[in-house]
């Protein structure tokens, strides 16, 4: 999107991004292979239903705030000034941990009231309770993370994501082994467990990097120099949560109704006639099997996003309009280009995948009709990350809202109509429609 050379942040975080990206992805991808000819489909189907838990205590507790650090941190490290950095770290971070420790107490205490009423699955409960200790460590490294996003480091983040997933992958294969050793059957709890644990050495990474951080960009006793008074933390806090709130609130309702989307499949797939295994079967080989290989390619795009947001804000902030158009034209041109070709790829060898890898023929035919969605959602990410740049993120949240509630309409009454194959074209019509807005928003920087 700039000139090509090695000292340009942006390529050089990319090829970082992506490469730690995919090999991360590529460890979770066979990870998931085992868990699911561990425990099966509806084993898959129990452990995916945590995922809404999850994504919207992160929305709650630190999405909004990682956002607005990067942003913050880029425009202040110009100056070369980190003090003033290190200041919107540590009250974001104040801020975020105060949330994300009240988040984890509410799940820990009401972990089976959430799973009867919310998630509408009991057996999830256990699982919830072991899910929440990981709320605080999530927080701890996220807004680190979103700290050397800003400065444009991004090899922090990319260990911190390896060393989750080795460790958790590592975790959970010792703790099979173990339990194979005494006699003990294998629950899914352990997968759990295993995330706790990654997230706790993703904490331990990002802590003892942002503190290498600043010994080597600060004077040698600098422990004075970052003392805050409570003015200056308030003046801080304020302008983070200016940003963060809005961005939190945003996830948190985007979230919310990706949620109800994810409890309601299973719920809607008994209305067309399945049965409770079956429905959580179907579900776990669609969420568990067939979507993360669709999602696999997206460890390239991806990266781009991260990385989009603070140079397109630099640009923005400049009034250098150029930049802006050759990142909204490379966007739409790499994204069809990279789309079409791993669209073919599932096309092609979607089913045998689906039987090498997991050894289901269903989830073959979910990976061939799930290609589709590739140009749409590389196109569309890329310009959410745009437009989030300029400073448009409530047509970001619009453009979101819009394409979740097209999902969610075909997931109430398309599913009960054609059974699965209603939320499969739920999904493509929901990604067409987004795309589309996308592509509409940025046509002045065609």
């Amino acid at each position: 999107m700039l000139h090509l050379n090695r000292k340009n942040p942006l390529i050089t975080g990319t090829i970082i991004l992506t490469i730690t990206g995919f090999a991360s992805r590529f460890i979770g991808f066979f990870y998931r292979i085992f868990l699911s000819r561990i425990f099966g489909a509806e084993g898959m189907g129990i452990y995916q239903l945590t995922s809404p838990v999850l994504a919207l205590s992160f929305s709650l507790t630190v999405a909004g705030m990682q956002t607005a650090i990067s942003k913050y941190v880029a425009g202040e490290t110009v100056s070369k000034d980190y003090r003033y950095s290190f200041s919107h770290l540590f009250a974001g971070f104040v801020i975020s941990m105060f949330v994300s420790v009240l988040c984890t107490l509410g799940i820990y205490c009401y972990a089976d009231e959430i799973a009867k009423y919310f998630l509408l699955e009991e057996r999830t409960a256990p699982l919830l309770r072991i899910i929440s200790l990981s709320i605080p460590m999530a927080t701890v490294h996220s807004c680190i993370n979103g700290y050397f996003y800003g400065i444009k480091k991004t090899a922090v983040p990319s260990l911190c994501q390896l060393a989750e997933q080795i460790v958790r992958v590592g975790s959970v294969y010792i703790i099979y082994y173990l339990c194979l050793q005494k006699g003990m059957q294998p629950t899914i709890s352990f997968a759990v467990v295993g995330l706790v644990i990654g997230e706790s050495a993703s904490m331990i990474v990002s802590l003892i990097a942002v503190k290498a951080h600043f010994e080597h960009v600060l004077p040698k006793n600098y422990g004075p120099l970052l003392k805050l008074n409570r003015g200056d933390f308030r003046k801080t806090s304020s302008r983070l949560l200016a940003l963060a709130v809005p961005l939190s609130l945003n996830r948190v309702i985007i979230n919310f109704l990706q949620s109800v989307e994810s409890i309601f499949i299973p719920n809607r797939l008994m209305s067309y006639g399945y049965t409770h295994s079956a429905a959580l079967s179907v579900y776990g080989i669609l969420t568990g099997m067939s979507l993360p290989l669709i999602l696999f390619p997206n460890a390239i795009t991806g990266s781009i996003c991260v990385l989009l947001l603070p140079v397109v804000s630099e640009a923005d902030a400049v009034g250098n309009k150029r930049a802006i158009q050759k990142a909204v034209h490379k966007s739409i041109q790499y994204g069809f280009l990279l789309g079409i070709a791993f669209t073919s790829l599932f096309l092609i060898f979607g089913r045998f995948l689906g039987k090498l890898l997991y050894q289901n023929e269903q989830a073959g035919n979910f990976i061939m009709v799930l290609g589709f969605l590739c140009p749409l959602m590389y196109i569309a990410s890329t310009l959410n990350s745009i437009l989030n740049g300029i400073g448009k993120t409530g047509l970001t949240f619009a453009y979101s809202m819009i394409s979740l509630l097209v999902r969610l309409l075909f997931v109430f009454f398309g599913i009960p109509l054609m059974g699965i194959n209603g939320y499969l074209w739920g999904l493509l019509v929901s990604q067409l429609v987004q795309t589309l807005l996308c592509m509409f928003a940025v046509r002045p920087y065609y």
